[in-house]
């Protein structure tokens, strides 16, 4: 079977796909993939039985985890014993710790907002390991994606075992008794000892670095680095990678050697430490799958006379041991990107490198093939690409693998050893890694180096995956007259071919997006003649103790409505309409204008702007976007699509409500009325003005507060339909029982973000459905 481990592999992995994702379609794909290697590869019929076979019990395997990945605590349980399994996360006042509740013996995640800063510092220098502690909270299930392509987070814990979040009312660490250390909760004790011990001797720069390159974490690293280095396409270097694994295997090999322990020793030393190295850096996919291919690697050192092993068959095979253990792992991003990049470098570079003479040219063809590899799954999970990338990846993954990682090690060694590291080495350290920072920097912000088509739809990613596999065809074979020519061709259809499909789609839409108490409604027209964004949703940011701020607090503009429009590849807003200076309705917009392109910004023609909304202005200059005050009587044209500012009258003046942006909008064979807060007396004003003014989709004032929507109003306008953009479970109350009665008197249909996540209006030729995100 030497070089075969591979089929094996893959009908393992579509095995689990029948039994955790869909059968019918998945038992096709095996069906021609079985055909497909038993006509064109020359396997006996004993092989393809076993490869059959095996399929047949990973599928099994995975039906088996199907059956038993359900919770069963009591939703009604509120005392728990607790043993922590991984190490407690702390950001600002709030901690998050996986347990393993032990009595039902299931995993569960705990949190719990820290009452003071004293706390706070106990918290973070006391071990969670060796002990086992009762707590009394309250189960709660984690929370659901409420907008298409949003992270859902529930599903996420789900393939971690996890189905329930305490809400702890004490400390995770009170009413703890010791228990007998296994070696797994010792080697985490050291883990989390070591991260804590980096923090307190080391400056923030080398501190987070070092517990990211030695232990695997990077919860200490400054979050808006960490973005700078997923934009510029090199944030798996921050990840303990199979390179990083090699290089600290290496050296412990050669130490040995060097000290005179004999080969033989030295492998089943290796072996022994392979597992304790696992968990002292996290056990991340990456350094799971390096740590299974290395001990296959001396497994066959060690047996070399009876067994052979490529360095494929040892990434099958290490493939097979992971997802036999761990089906549920196949949907974790990290996993599925460390193995398909594994996969394409192995099967590649026999033939590709061999093309390309010198480091540099090897570095990119590596560079190039990991990166169209990927490509499918980076822009499934994440919406775009970074060109960058390649020539990042050149000049950073030789940084890090010979100036930081032995440069981490050598301080962290000589601080453990001496209790204290020169300055001298300190500064060279820390300068370094200010410059390569401020690098990364610049590099995630060069202009057209973005790749962001969106999240790919099936048929897409099918086609993605036929022309990247020809691409590789066309590279590996030997010199033709229009290889050039076939290599740019297909470059070009992998560029073009989503931006294509979105240009062509006649679908336009109009989506009440859930950004919990707030407004924001985008609007697509068909063809991709043009994007709005009606309001942006927004965060109330308090200020509150240092020691209580979070290092990157939950923000709507940035967290929602921005990846809602990257998944549908939408860089370009082309009216961003801010209704009011209210922060639910326009604190997201900063976030709007830092990340995509706006080309108009309208306002509305007030005497006293907020004070966000006077920042907002200074932000769009900076820009260079215009931003319009509109009033009463303006309006414009999109296609047939037809806008009509019926509010607020010019230089308005009164209260902040009164003064919404309120139009009319006709479109998708519909007409719709968006008054964001608009209040009841301004309601009034507006019928007063257009006695004759009927609607067929409202979108209910401020949330369905009795403060609008007054009685009068709606039964003039006789709207079919009204949108409630409201949070759930709010403290306001919205929305208010008296609005709700007034809509169903008029047998209108009424559709809540609270209960049925985003909404969304489909049309097409002057026709549409309304579609929500939530059944």
């Amino acid at each position: 079977m030497s070089g075969k481990y591979i089929y094996i592999a893959l009908s393992a992995f579509l095995g689990v796909l029948c039994s955790l994702v869909s059968f019918f379609p998945y038992f096709i794909v095996t069906f021609l993939f079985l055909l497909a290697i038993a006509k064109f590869k020359k396997l006996k019929l004993a092989q393809i039985v076993l490869i059959i076979l095996m399929g047949f019990v990973f599928y099994l395997k995975g039906e088996w985890v199907n059956v038993h990945n359900h919770t069963k605590l009591p939703p009604a349980k509120t005392d728990f014993y607790i043993e922590y399994i991984k190490d407690p996360i702390i950001d600002g006042n709030l901690l998050k710790v996986q347990g393993k509740e032990r009595f039902y013996n299931e995993k569960v995640l705990l949190r719990y907002q820290i009452n003071s800063e004293e706390e706070k510092q106990l918290l973070q220098s006391q071990s969670p390991y060796g002990c086992i502690c009762r707590i009394t909270g309250t189960l709660k299930k984690p929370a659901a994606a409420k907008n298409p392509n949003g992270f859902n987070y529930q599903r996420y814990l789900a393939t971690k075992e996890i189905f329930w979040v305490i809400e702890l009312q004490q400390s995770p660490l009170h009413h703890c008794k010791p228990i007998k250390h296994s070696l797994s909760a010792f080697v985490k004790q050291l883990r989390f000892e070591g991260i804590n011990y980096l923090e307190k001797n080391f400056p923030s720069e080398i501190a987070g670095l070092s517990a990211a390159l030695i232990f695997g974490d990077t919860h200490i690293l400054d979050p808006e680095l960490l973005s700078d280095y997923q934009r510029t396409g090199i944030v798996h270097l921050l990840a303990i990678s199979g390179l990083h694994v090699s290089l600290f295997i290496g050296m412990i090999f050669y130490i040995g050697l060097r000290c005179g322990l004999t080969r033989q020793f030295m492998t089943n030393f290796l072996l022994s430490l392979l597992p304790i190295y696992v968990l002292l850096t996290g056990s991340s996919p990456s350094v799971i799958r390096s740590a299974l291919m290395i001990a296959l690697i001396l497994i066959t050192e060690k047996w070399k006379h009876h067994l052979r092993l490529l360095t494929i068959d040892a990434l099958s095979l290490a493939f097979l041991f992971y997802i036999f253990g761990s089906p549920m792992i196949i949907f974790d991003s990290g996993f599925e990107l460390s193995f398909l990049v594994s996969f394409a470098i192995i099967l590649s570079a026999p033939k590709i490198l061999k093309w390309h003479q010198g480091n540099g040219a090897k570095m990119i063809a590596t560079s190039v093939t990991a990166q169209l590899s990927a490509m499918p799954l980076l822009l499934y999970h994440y919406f775009q690409l970074s060109f960058i990338g390649i020539a990042a990846n050149l000049l950073y993954i030789p940084l890090f693998s010979f100036v930081y990682l032995p440069a981490v090690y050598v301080l962290f060694m000589i601080q453990l050893l001496t209790g204290t590291t020169p300055d001298i080495l300190i500064f060279f350290v820390q300068k370094t890694i200010e410059l390569s920072n401020k690098l990364i920097q610049a590099l995630g912000n060069v202009p057209f180096t973005n790749f962001s088509p969106g999240r790919p739809p099936n048929l897409i990613t099918i086609l993605y995956i036929i022309l990247i596999v020809s691409f590789f065809y066309v590279w590996e074979r030997g010199a033709y007259p229009k290889k050039k020519v076939h290599i740019f061709v297909i470059l070009v259809m992998l560029l073009s071919i989503q931006p294509c499909w979105n240009w062509l789609n006649p679908y336009g839409e109009v989506t009440m997006i859930d950004v919990g108490q707030g407004d924001s409604i985008f609007i697509h027209f068909p063809h991709g003649r043009g994007d709005y964004l009606i309001d942006t949703g927004g965060s109330m940011n308090f200020v509150e103790e240092r020691w209580k701020q979070q290092a990157r607090p939950f923000e709507v503009g940035r967290d929602v409505v921005v990846p809602f429009l990257k998944a549908k590849g939408i860089t370009k807003i082309d009216k961003l309409i801010l209704t009011h200076g209210d922060m639910d309705h326009i604190g997201g917009a900063n976030s709007i204008l830092a990340e995509l392109k706006v080309k108009q910004i309208l306002m509305p023609s007030v005497t006293e702007p907020s004070e966000t909304e006077q920042h907002i202005t200074k932000e769009a200059v900076k820009h260079g976007i215009p931003v319009i005050k509109v009033s009463s009587g303006d309006n414009w044209h999109q296609g047939e699509n037809n806008f009509y500012i019926l509010s607020p009258k010019k230089n308005f003046t009164g209260e902040r409500n009164r003064g919404s942006v309120a139009f009319v909008a006709k479109m998708g064979g519909l007409s719709w009325f968006f008054g964001g807060d608009l209040d009841q007396e301004g309601e009034e004003a507006i019928i007063r003005q257009y006695p004759h003014l009927t609607i067929d989709v409202l979108k209910a004032g401020h949330h369905g507060s009795k403060t609008s929507s007054a009685e009068v109003f709606i039964n003039q306008i006789k709207p079919k339909a009204a949108l409630i953009s409201v949070g759930e479970h709010n403290r306001f109350g919205h929305p208010h029982q008296e609005v709700l009665r007034r809509l169903e008197a008029l047998k209108a249909k009424i559709y809540r973000t609270d209960q049925q996540g985003a909404i969304t209006y489909l049309f097409y030729r002057g026709k549409g459905t309304f579609l929500t995100y939530l059944p």
